[in-house]
């Protein structure tokens, strides 16, 4: 991982632990991501529901590179994407580097 990526890693990391408390990891990130993108607030989450929300997130996050594609909400609210290409097969290593630069991007989006 290159030393811009961990530098903006870590100021995301310092400013969302000011708003939510120390110890955020990537996968709340995520988490946190997921509950945004389904927009229908704070709700302590099973590990189904957690499964869920990282599934909306990894959509909403890999959609700008082309892997997925919008497709609606249904009746219930909840967002839907169509697989549009396969993710390269990556290591554990690269995996994280592309979920960290995606979610550094959704950040940047959202200023």
């Amino acid at each position: 991982m290159d030393d811009s990526l961990k530098t903006q890693w870590i100021e995301l990391i310092k400013k969302m632990e000011l708003q939510f408390g120390e110890g955020i990891e990537l996968e709340g990130v995520l988490l946190f991501i997921g509950a945004q993108e389904l927009g229908k607030g704070y709700k302590k989450l099973n590990k189904s529901e957690k499964m869920d929300m990282l599934h909306i997130a990894f959509c909403k996050l890999l959609e700008p590179l082309g892997y997925y594609k919008f497709k609606g909400r249904d009746t219930d609210g909840w967002p839907h994407w169509d697989s549009v290409s396969m993710i390269p097969p990556l290591k554990p290593g690269e995996q994280k580097e592309l979920v960290m630069k995606a979610v550094l991007n959704y950040f940047k989006e959202m200023e």
